[in-house]
């Protein structure tokens, strides 16, 4: 699944402890849903300043849903 890769890619890009960066892939009917944990000092980083960041990697999503007819969900699990 290249969503993952890429969220992966761009979330150990951000943070202070790549290794401590997992994603889980949940399938459903027509959603898939990304659950990203990093380590708690991190969070921060993923959040980004009143959401920025979060915002954006949701929008890159966004666009690559539009592409292949699912939606990919894309969630911080603590």
């Amino acid at each position: 699944m290249k969503e993952k890769e890429f969220i992966e890619y761009i979330a150990k890009s951000i943070v202070d402890y790549p290794e401590d960066v997992r994603i889980n892939v949940v399938e459903g009917e027509k959603t898939t849903l990304l659950e990203l944990k990093v380590n708690p000092k991190d969070i921060g980083k993923i959040i980004g300043k009143s959401g920025s960041i979060i915002k954006a990697l949701r929008t890159l999503l966004s666009s690559l849903d539009s592409k292949n007819g699912r939606h990919i969900a894309l969630e911080i699990k603590e």
